[in-house]
């Protein structure tokens, strides 16, 4: 048996056997310190003497980038067609989970949607919402049911087409990679988004990946920019902190958690929505807006302001100590509630279509009163009037693919493919939002897309000479 070390622990998997397509497979053999013996030549380290510095190049058929969901899945969906491969994670398995989640987190799909291919998630009560720790473990135990040949602490820091142009090279910290086929699973929450509004040393501030708790941060009132899912679960887990808490809220559209005795995503099952093919995706990329907190609740930003906290529009930049925000904040929970109650009419009207028989839920539909913070809305924030000691940037993320040294990237620095296929032989994307249909993304969505591609790699590499 083969073993890969990641986190201690010990993933075992067959030794390289006779491929579907033909020939022996040439899978990494790797010993309990998790180093490489495959057949390989001496290669330089780019930029080096070649004196006393020589690593491995190695050769595989296919090489997987990203250890997270999408990498591990396309393992397991090229083990079921006997294609060999290796995964190369920067990390450790699901290291975004580990290190850039905080503490509180609840994921936003109820355990019982959990699953990867031929992997429910175990729990103990269906419709509660895992803890990032309890994903952790899920996807390390579909690491070892799938025996991914996995090897982590391996960053790729350049992918390029090797001298001969019949294979792509990897470059890592471990030496040298080519591979004929390329998967690059490295997910969508790459490099966080910070605006360049401020410039306050009095005011500490970070991005939600790196925030972790509420005693992390400095005393006073914290100020949450961004109001998507992870601006608005941190923002209730630091006002029952205790915490003052204010919340610049952009342009959203919230969802209701349950309806008519359902959870949102059995409803997006049971409508087909989550099928939506991403030609169908149309120009507005805002995401849902749904949180798994507390048992999860319909998020709406009118009980935020119940509880305590202060609503503003988007923040728009500062002078000296003072913040200034956009007289948007109207506007912007206007859109969310065209989207939730448009969402409610679709399902009531699917329910009629469908002849089923649910009981209304007339509650839905009524709302809170508009508080104060939205009638007099508040356009400027003195930051030591406010005692605001902390802002949290909620702003996202966007990719960072400039590792990749091929012309597969557009001016934006985005993706160019077709369902995942890169315009160049060989080389793929697995993982991204909407890469062939709304739930690509999903844990539950990422095993189709990982099915195709490893048909698609299979079949070319049959028919290649």
């Amino acid at each position: 048996m083969v073993a890969s070390l990641c986190r201690g622990v010990a993933y075992d998997y067959p030794e390289p056997r006779k491929c579907a397509l033909g020939g022996r497979a040439k899978l990494a053999r790797t010993s309990t310190r998790a180093k490489v013996s495959l057949p390989a030549r001496t290669r330089h380290r780019p930029g080096s003497t070649g004196k006393g510095d020589r690593v491995l190049m190695q050769r595989l058929e296919t090489l997987i980038i990203g250890g997270g969901q999408a990498g591990l899945t396309m393992s397991h969906r090229l083990s079921q067609r006997g294609c060999p491969h290796l995964v190369l994670e920067r990390g450790r398995i699901a290291e975004r989970w580990r290190s850039e989640r905080w503490h509180g987190l609840r994921f936003q799909f109820p355990n019982w949607s959990v699953k990867l291919p031929d992997f429910p998630f175990p729990h103990s009560d269906a419709d509660e919402f895992a803890t990032s720790a309890e994903i952790v473990d899920f996807l390390e135990g579909y690491a070892a049911h799938v025996k991914c040949p996995v090897r982590c602490g391996t960053g790729v820091t350049a992918l390029r087409r090797d001298d001969s142009g019949e294979a792509y090279l990897a470059l890592t910290s471990a030496g040298s990679i080519a591979a004929r086929n390329v998967v690059i699973a490295t997910g969508p929450y790459q490099r966080p988004l910070v605006p360049d509004l401020l410039e306050n040393p009095d005011l500490a501030q970070l991005h939600a990946n790196a925030y972790k708790a509420p005693e992390q941060l400095p005393t006073g009132a914290v100020l949450i920019v961004g109001s998507g899912a992870s601006g608005a679960q941190i923002a209730e887990e630091l006002v029952r902190a205790g915490r003052k808490v204010y919340l610049s809220v952009g342009r959203h559209k919230r969802m209701p958690r349950r309806y008519r005795g359902h959870d949102l995503i059995w409803w997006l099952t049971e409508m087909g929505l989550d099928q939506t093919p991403v030609e169908r995706r149309g120009a507005d990329t805002t995401l849902p807006l749904i949180t798994g907190a507390y048992g999860g609740h319909t998020i709406d930003f009118r009980a935020f302001a119940k509880q305590g906290i202060s609503l503003l529009g988007r923040l728009q930049g500062g002078r000296g100590s003072t913040l200034e925000f956009a007289d948007d904040l109207g506007q912007s929970l206007a859109y969310g509630d065209a989207a939730y109650h448009a969402f409610l009419d679709g399902v009531d009207a699917h329910i009629k279509q469908k002849g089923m028989e649910l009981a209304l839920e007339p509650a839905a539909r009524m709302g809170l009163p508009d508080p104060p913070c939205l009638t007099a809305p508040i356009r400027q924030l003195d930051i030591r009037r406010a005692q605001l000691g902390s802002l949290i940037w909620a702003t996202g993320y966007t990719f960072d693919f400039s590792w990749i040294d091929l012309p597969v990237l557009n001016v934006k620095g985005y993706p160019r493919h077709e369902r995942g296929v890169a315009p160049l032989p060989g080389l793929y994307f697995l993982g991204l939002p909407w890469l062939t249909k709304m739930n690509s993304s999903f844990l539950s969505g990422v095993g189709d897309d990982a099915a195709q591609l490893a048909n698609h790699i299979e079949t070319a590499m049959r028919t290649s000479p």
